[in-house]
């Protein structure tokens, strides 16, 4: 195969060879099904993979001597321009690898900093994405080869850029910290957005779930949020949030998260973890899989796990099998007890998908008018301590309120009530 002459915004696409070391820790052929995908997602062309079992990663090249030749044979034949390797190297195998090949060389966690680089569009995407990077170059900021032989240009190279890597590592560690000052803030800003939301009777449902099973086109569907939906891994990376009116005229929140991958790097765990608790905190979560590929129920159960990790407890979780358009026949499948079947392409399974949701609500707060004579000045305390006041007003016969007022007061209030109405 000749090197490929593919060209994407006039610059020619990288053609890599991607490598696997199958230890036996992982499914190696299902994560380097994966691999191809974010390789393709990065902008880069797969060549063709090289698997090798081994006990255990080599600790000068990752891979045995004799592979290392293969792969070099394999450069030099084929021109390739960049080896993608399936886990994560050390500074010093990179640039072994790199000096026994001639070729430039990518782990698993750079290539996926790098989509993340690429698609991050907000303040705080870019900010998280700087954070996991640095963290992750921190120690790496020597011996590096040719990875920072020049400017960005490449699978990789995206982000912070040259000059913040070459300076000196306390000038990294300061910029760290005010990276994360700033996060702090834009946490704090969300978590008084969300108690906000809980006042004001807001329910919120996120779609969780592994990148590209079609989150953003469910959205799309529901919503006409305008989110982009492309076959590509990690489409959707700064979380977007709709309301979706039910049929019974009810209204929620609805949240599009950052997808997952098998083996997420832990310095996006780390540095995401404030967006994926927004998943993780909503009153419903719905779990969403391809039931059409082969690991949908690894993907269910992996994605439940890490909401656990994230401190999910409560709150109904709902598994939804998409793009059933392309399984027709799931008869044969036993794996999901109750779960939604859906397409959100076609439409099928959304009014039940819906019907759904409905059945599942929360018990929020409930509008009501209300008036209340002075002598109950604490029941007016208590409603805006625990629920939200709209509007109030100093009558004759005591205070005049309209507002959100939380289950647990709805007793206490009934008899001051002038009107009521769901929310």
């Amino acid at each position: 195969m000749g090197k490929n002459e593919l060209y994407k915004n006039e610059e020619k696409t990288e053609l890599a060879l991607l490598v696997s070391v199958d230890t036996g820790e992982f499914d190696a052929q299902a994560s380097l099904a994966e691999l191809y995908e974010l390789t393709r997602s990065a902008g880069a062309e797969p060549f063709g993979s090289l698997t090798q079992k081994r006990p255990a990663y080599d600790s000068a090249t990752c891979v045995g001597s004799g592979m290392i030749e293969e792969i070099a044979d394999l450069c030099r034949k084929h021109e390739i321009d960049l080896l993608i390797f399936d886990c994560e190297l050390t500074p010093t195998q990179i640039r072994n690898i790199e000096g026994r090949t001639g070729v430039r060389v990518v782990d698993r966690t750079m290539l996926i900093l790098d989509i993340f680089a690429a698609r991050a569009m907000t303040k705080e995407g870019k900010l998280q994405v700087e954070l996991a990077q640095l963290k992750y170059l921190l120690p790496r900021l020597t011996g590096k080869g040719t990875a920072l032989s020049r400017l960005g240009g490449g699978v990789g190279t995206r982000g912070p850029g040259e000059t913040k890597l070459e300076t000196d590592k306390r000038h990294i560690r300061r910029r760290i910290d005010s990276i994360k000052e700033q996060l702090e803030q834009v946490e704090k800003h969300r978590e008084q957005l969300r108690r906000r939301r809980e006042k004001d009777g807001v329910v919120t449902v996120a779609l969780v779930g592994y990148t590209n099973v079609g989150k953003s086109t469910l959205m799309n569907y529901l919503t006409q949020a305008g989110v982009l939906a492309k076959d590509m891994l990690f489409a959707t990376l700064d979380p977007t949030a709709r309301a979706l009116r039910l049929p019974s005229g009810k209204t929620v929140m609805l949240i599009d998260t950052v997808g997952l991958v098998r083996r997420l790097p832990h310095h996006l765990v780390e540095a995401f973890k404030s967006t994926l608790e927004q998943a993780a905190t909503a009153d419903m979560i719905l779990n969403i899989c391809d039931i059409s590929s082969p690991e949908a129920h690894v993907h269910l159960s992996t994605t439940r796990q890490l909401l656990e990790e994230l401190g999910r407890r409560d709150g109904p979780v709902i598994s939804v099998l998409n793009q059933c358009d392309r399984l027709p026949d799931l008869h044969h499948v036993p794996l999901i007890g109750n779960a939604v079947r859906i397409s959100a392409v076609t439409g099928e399974g959304i009014d039940r998908l819906l019907q759904v949701i409905e059945e599942n609500l929360p018990e929020k707060n409930v509008r009501a008018s209300l008036l209340l004579p002075f002598s109950q000045s604490g029941l007016a305390a208590q409603i805006r301590r625990d629920g939200a006041v709209l509007h109030e007003e100093y009558v004759e016969e005591g205070l005049r309120l309209d507002a959100m007022v939380p289950p647990s007061l709805l007793g206490a209030v009934q008899e001051y009530t002038i009107d009521t109405r769901g929310v």
